[in-house]
C-alpha cells in the first residue's frame, strides 16, 4: 500500500489565508458493485437540496459565498467559471437533479449536497505521486474529460496536480479525465474545500460523513485527515 501525500503550497495559504482541506483517502473499494444505499441516499440529498434552496439563487447563496470571494481574489471569474459546489447547487435550482456516475461519485456528490460543500473524487491508482494543491507552472497539462488531448497551461493558475499532470483547473472548477473515478477504481483521494471560521465545522462533518459511509457501505478502509494553515501537508 503506498502512502498518500497531500501538499498544499505555501503560496497558496499567502492568498488564500483560510483556506483549509479535509481529506479522505478510501482503500479496497469494489466500485463495479451496485450500491443500493448509495443510490437511495443521493435521491434523498438530492430532494432535501431542492427542498431547501426552493426558490433562491445558487450564486446567491451564503454557503457559495466564499467560494465566489475566493475565486475573484484568485483572478477567476465566477460568473464564467463556477466552483465545483455552485454547478451542483445550479443544477438543483434549475430541476435538473443529478445523474448517477458510479457508486464512489454518488457518495461523494450525495455528502457534497447535504453539507453544500465542494468534494473531489481521485482514483490514486491511475495518477501515483503525491498530490499538491498549487499554482500551476508553464507546461503543465490538463486532460479534460472525454478527451485524449491535453491542453497545457500557463503559470499562476490554481489548481491540484500530480507532477506535471493537472488534475483539476481553477481550483475546484473541473477535474481532469486523468485520474478520475471508474467502475474499475480501487482506490481514492477525496478532498474537501473550505474555509476557517467559516464553514470548516459543516466541512469536518461532510469529511466525517464521507468517511463513515465509505467504510459501512463499501467494507473499505479509510483514513481521514485535515490540512490548513497550521498543518500544510498530510499523510495516510
Amino acid at each position: 500500500m503506498e502512502i498518500v501525500r497531500f501538499v498544499v503550497e505555501d503560496a497558496v495559504f499567502d492568498k488564500l489565508p483560510q483556506v483549509c482541506f479535509g481529506v479522505v483517502v478510501v482503500r479496497g473499494v469494489d466500485n463495479a458493485l451496485l450500491r443500493p444505499e448509495v443510490a437511495t441516499l443521493l435521491g434523498e440529498e438530492i430532494h432535501r437540496a431542492e427542498a431547501r434552496f426552493a426558490g433562491r439563487r445558487a450564486r446567491e447563496l451564503p454557503e457559495v459565498l466564499p467560494y465566489r470571494e475566493a475565486f475573484a481574489a484568485l483572478g477567476i471569474n465566477p460568473n464564467k467559471f463556477l466552483c465545483s459546489i455552485e454547478a451542483l447547487l445550479a443544477r438543483i435550482e434549475k430541476g435538473k437533479g443529478l445523474p448517477s456516475i458510479n457508486p464512489l461519485v454518488d457518495l461523494g456528490n450525495a455528502i457534497s449536497l447535504r453539507y453544500a460543500l465542494p468534494i473531489g473524487a481521485h482514483d490514486l491508482g491511475a495518477a501515483p505521486g503525491d498530490v499538491q494543491v498549487r499554482f500551476s507552472r508553464g507546461g503543465d497539462r490538463f486532460v479534460p474529460f472525454g478527451e485524449e488531448a491535453p491542453e497545457y497551461l500557463d503559470a499562476g493558475e490554481l489548481i491540484y496536480g500530480v507532477g506535471d499532470a493537472v488534475k483539476t483547473r481553477r481550483w475546484i472548477w473541473r477535474q481532469s479525465e486523468q485520474g478520475k473515478v471508474t467502475e474499475n477504481t480501487r482506490e481514492v483521494f477525496f478532498p474537501l474545500d473550505g474555509f476557517a471560521g467559516r464553514n470548516d465545522d459543516a466541512l469536518r462533518r461532510a469529511r466525517d460523513d464521507l468517511a463513515e459511509g465509505a467504510a459501512r457501505i463499501f467494507g473499505a478502509s479509510v483514513i481521514t485527515g485535515f490540512v490548513d494553515t497550521v498543518a500544510r501537508s498530510f499523510e495516510g
